[in-house]
């Protein structure tokens, strides 16, 4: 049967229901903040974040039913604020770790990571105002994840009207998701009891008359991550595929190459990553930059759509005609002041480190203009691959890359500052970015569910607003018990975007590579056309190349097993059925191993003792054999 909001909402867009209501308000603040620490730890650790709209939708739907009156758009309106946390927590940690990974700050400053954040965010959710009826309703983007999060909420919302038992059990699968990868995770992290990966590399050598001719190093590995099973599973088949593929260009193709050529020392696994992390994952960065100019290309007339209709929006409300509640958006010129205000403090954050003022204004409008432009292309691609599989971080490098050079020009090569300016200018619009995204995604579900788009929007300021508090202090407490840019949290974006800064003005970046990463690129975009003219349903999205490129091949092999299990498990069902159980179980297990990563970090923090939690050895082999069973078990969860 029809759930109850169907008719009132659904066929009466001018009937509402209570959205912004105090308690869903406090939720909504509570889980942004709880959800932006988790993400700031899978981030650091796996360079790529998911989206936290659905554990957020299932977590609020159970408390919120623990009240006599609580509805489908109060759920929606906290999951709203809480994913705007989460989505923020991947702009600050792809950017702001690289000033102390290059020794412009000591240690992370609260205060400055708080303005950074809170000032990048409120950005990215006013620059996506204009896009939603471009990309939402004109465009008619899919938001895969925004379209899985309003299935979750109307199953509960059915569940609590007696109509269905689907999503009773929702709390508890993620419940026990969470536990499980909590635990996989104390054990390995905290315990020490196995390696966080399985990795090995060989040596081929060709001969010719029994005389050696060259020798070629093929690497290849998986890390033991049920989140990273997880994230696989969420951005399906096409994506893991898509992004695995990048790694193997990178160690299948352009590491036995290279090793080829120039030759190698020592052990064939640790030359491997060195050739890698010097060389190869640039080819990364220049399929990044074309990846964004090319996104940038096809979104350009639905942007123009978007801008003329919120115009036209302003222009009915003045003549008084009567605009659907679901139509409603913060009004474009709302928008326009508020974007002229934030202005003043972008300036000023600019002016403290270049100190000078002309310049600091040139850097101002360099990143309201990146900002507004990659924000668009967040928006577009979420709705593309999906919120978790948004690529922003090839856009930030293309930001990082421009704002270098033009310092360089400015500032010379011997300028101290110069490469600090860069990553500061890039973590703005990569919070925007991040933000811009992850909203549009909001708004897709609320426009499934009848929600109010300018009531969603104010909470994505107050989640984003949130986040930003604790999110110095949360990268204070995993730099202080990891190290941010050890191998236990490498840091892959923020590493990336040290090196791209900083070879700027050494002049050790390698160019070489940059623009054979260029050349793939376009490659990929040709294929990708050719796809799209045939009508096939694979596509080859450029951005998901570039991240598989540039990411360990360590991280894109179990995101590709979840990709494969997402697939086969949709295929072995013998009835209509759809994924929500695996979703909720791979919510859970990204959201209970990234909480247990901070608490983890907890006591390390308190004590300054990175020796605090026992250690025991011996246990090698359960590390793989849990592997194996939590695909074991998302396999058989998702299939029948």
């Amino acid at each position: 049967g029809q759930s109850i909001f169907s008719p009132l909402i659904m066929n009466n867009s001018n009937t509402s229901l209570p959205e912004i209501t105090l308690k869903a308000v406090i939720l909504g603040i509570l889980l942004s903040v709880i959800l932006a620490g988790a993400n700031a730890y899978l981030g650091l650790f796996a360079g790529m974040t998911v989206s936290a709209s659905i554990p957020a939708a299932v977590i609020s739907m159970g408390v919120l039913r623990m009240f006599r009156r609580s509805n489908i758009l109060e759920n929606n309106i906290v999951q709203t604020a809480a994913s705007a946390g989460e989505s923020l927590a991947a702009g600050v940690i792809f950017t702001i770790p690289a000033l102390v990974l290059l020794g412009y700050w000591q240690t992370f400053d609260y205060v400055e990571v708080a303005k950074i954040a809170a000032i990048g965010g409120v950005i990215g959710v006013l620059f996506t105002v204009p896009l939603r009826r471009a990309l939402i309703i004109v465009a008619k983007l899919k938001y895969p994840e925004g379209i899985a999060t309003a299935e979750v909420l109307k199953a509960g919302e059915e569940a609590k009207s007696g109509q269905s038992e689907e999503s009773v059990g929702g709390i508890k699968i993620i419940g026990i998701a969470g536990l499980v990868g909590g635990v996989m995770k104390l054990c390995q992290q905290g315990f020490a009891m196995w390696h966080a990966e399985v990795a090995g590399a060989a040596v081929l050598t060709a001969s010719r008359a029994g005389k050696p001719m060259f020798s070629s190093i093929f690497g290849l590995g998986t890390d033991l991550s049920p989140a990273l099973i997880s994230v696989g599973y969420i951005v399906g088949r096409n994506i893991g595929i898509v992004v695995v593929a990048g790694g193997l260009i990178s160690w299948v193709v352009a590491i036995p190459i290279y090793s080829a050529i120039n030759g190698f020392e020592g052990d064939a696994l640790e030359s491997a990553w060195t050739i890698w992390n010097t060389k190869i994952r640039y080819l990364g960065v220049g399929a990044m930059v074309v990846g964004g100019v090319w996104s940038l290309i096809k979104l350009f007339k639905p942007l123009i759509i978007g801008l003329k209709t919120s115009l036209e929006a302003i222009r009915q409300r003045k003549s008084g005609a009567n605009l659907s509640r679901q139509e409603m958006d913060l009004p474009i010129n709302y928008v326009g002041v508020g974007l002229l205000v934030l202005l003043i403090p972008v300036f000023l954050l600019y002016l403290g480190i270049i100190e000078s003022a002309g310049i600091a204004a040139l850097l101002t409008v360099v990143m309201m203009i990146f900002g507004f432009l990659f924000s668009a292309v967040a928006s577009y691609m979420a709705g593309v691959v999906g919120s978790s599989n948004n690529p922003i971080s090839g856009v930030t490098i293309a930001t990082i890359l421009f704002s270098s050079l033009l310092l360089l020009a400015l500032l010379g090569s011997g300028s101290p500052v110069g490469a600090a300016g860069a990553i500061m200018v890039g973590a703005v619009v990569c919070c925007a970015a991040a933000i811009g995204g992850d909203n549009m995604q909001d708004l897709k579900t609320g426009h499934i569910v009848g929600a109010t788009p300018w009531k969603q929007q104010v909470m994505q300021i107050i989640g984003t607003l949130s986040a930003a508090v604790v999110l110095g202090l949360v990268l204070d407490i995993l730099h202080t018990a990891y190290t941010i840019g050890s191998p236990a949290l490498s840091a892959p974006q923020a590493t990336l975007m040290k090196s791209v800064a900083e070879g700027v003005f050494t002049g050790s970046l390698p160019w070489t590579f940059v623009y054979y990463g260029a050349v793939i690129a376009v490659i990929i975009i040709l294929i990708d056309v050719r796809q799209e003219k045939a009508g096939s349903d694979f596509r080859v999205p450029v951005l998901a190349v570039a991240v598989g490129i540039y990411l360990p091949i360590t991280l894109t092999v179990p995101i590709f097993i979840g990709g494969m299990i997402n697939h086969l498990g949709k295929k072995a069902r013998t009835s209509k059925g759809d994924n929500k159980k695996g979703l909720l179980l791979a919510s859970g297990l990204i959201t209970g191993e990234a909480l247990m990563g901070i608490l983890v970090a907890v006591p390390i923090f308190i004590s300054n003792n990175k020796d605090w939690w026992p250690h025991f050895e011996g246990f090698e082999l359960i590390g793989p054999v849990a592997f194996i069973a939590v695909i074991y078990w998302l396999y058989r969860s998702v299939s029948r």
